[in-house]
């Protein structure tokens, strides 16, 4: 397939090394095309996993348009603040049939759809977002990505809905195996993990964190208390989707650490802690834990509690926590149905035109 890797994260770095290994015709575009400098000339990116070090031959660019020209898919595993200026720079470019893969989205196919319509674009896209990265990877400076794992299930849900069989279809040669379905893309967004494993993580460990310059979450700082606050606030998410008439399978976060029916199948957690990757600095005030994970993922999953009537008060609590260490108030100022205009929507009706589509 023809396929567009967009930005230079981690996951974009993982997204471009596994494309273009399987034989897909990959363009990997940055905004900033000197940031493709450190992989040389021609230009060669390193990839190390449990098959070793290898390096692969890469096409880059920083002209969206060429990247863009006959892609099928395009991959854009991107923070979710920047979903809003991606939208309006793909929509001169897109066509009929295009499949945009948000891995995870925090319900960005929806914000991305409104931009792409106001910007005049009437092309029959698909927008889906699934519930994890479907890596866990870190860059090596800016030539090289190590990939721990990747995920074996990857439950997607698509913008609209009604192009579902399509995109699946044509995600599915990329993740051969691994895509599965949701309902719509709401459904997906309500998949995400980051919000449920990262805000006890860090708020939990916030004192640790602070005190030594590196600390690894995963690893020392996942104990059983915490792991209870998970299970409280997974618990909340799985009732908000009943309650939206979201059915299972629910992806229960227990499984990450209990069982190989998670994500990332088998021993996930055992390797990511084992690779020392996430033996890091955070700063509690810019890390993406907090900017996406609460400011968007949290604040969301309180606000469509709220919205389908169900209560979330773990959720809520963390993410007034969240608002206490940060300063700022994630329940006026995050990701919500408020702030996307949708909160006086009637979900049932809101649901159709998750269908249907803008």
């Amino acid at each position: 397939m023809k396929i567009a890797v967009l930005g230079g994260g981690n996951g974009s770095y993982a997204a471009v090394a596994d494309a273009a290994e399987a034989g897909h015709e990959v363009r990997w575009w940055r905004r900033d095309g000197a940031s493709f400098a450190p992989l040389g000339t021609p230009p060669t990116l390193t990839v190390t996993d449990h098959e070793g070090t290898r390096q692969i031959a890469v096409d880059t660019t920083d002209d969206l348009g060429r990247a863009l020209d006959g892609a099928e898919v395009i991959l854009a595993p991107m923070p979710a603040f920047a979903q809003a200026d991606l939208a309006d720079a793909l929509a001169p470019h897109l066509v009929d049939g295009q499949v945009i893969y948000l891995s995870p989205g925090s319900f960005g196919a929806w914000i991305m759809l409104e931009r792409i319509r106001a910007a005049g674009c009437s092309a029959d896209v698909a927008l889906c977002e699934t519930g994890t990265l479907p890596w866990l990877c870190r860059k090596q400076g800016e030539a090289e990505v190590r990939i721990t794992t990747r995920a074996s299930r990857l439950p997607t849900g698509v913008l609209p809905a009604r192009l579902t069989d399509m995109a699946l279809e044509k995600l599915g040669q990329v993740y051969p195996g691994a895509i599965e379905r949701c309902e719509d893309a709401l459904s997906g967004a309500l998949m995400n993990a980051g919000p449920i494993i990262h805000p006890p993580l860090i708020l939990m460990n916030a004192g640790p964190i602070q005190h030594f310059d590196k600390w690894d979450i995963h690893n020392e700082g996942t104990q059983p208390a915490i792991r209870s606050v998970h299970d409280a606030l997974d618990a909340e998410r799985v009732a908000v989707r009943e309650a939206l008439g979201y059915g299972a399978p629910h992806f229960p976060l227990a499984d990450h650490y209990n069982t190989s029916n998670w994500m990332y199948g088998n021993l996930a957690h055992d390797k990511l802690v084992g690779s020392g990757d996430w033996h890091e600095h955070l700063d509690l005030q810019t890390h993406r834990y907090m900017t996406e994970d609460i400011a968007v993922g949290l604040a969301l999953l309180v606000s469509v509690g709220e919205w389908a009537g169900v209560k979330t008060p773990v959720a809520a609590g963390l993410l007034a926590l969240a608002s206490a260490v940060t300063g700022r108030d994630w329940r006026s100022e995050g990701r919500t149905l408020e702030a996307l205009g949708l909160a006086d929507r009637d979900p049932k009706a809101f649901q159709k035109t998750l269908a249907e589509g803008i």
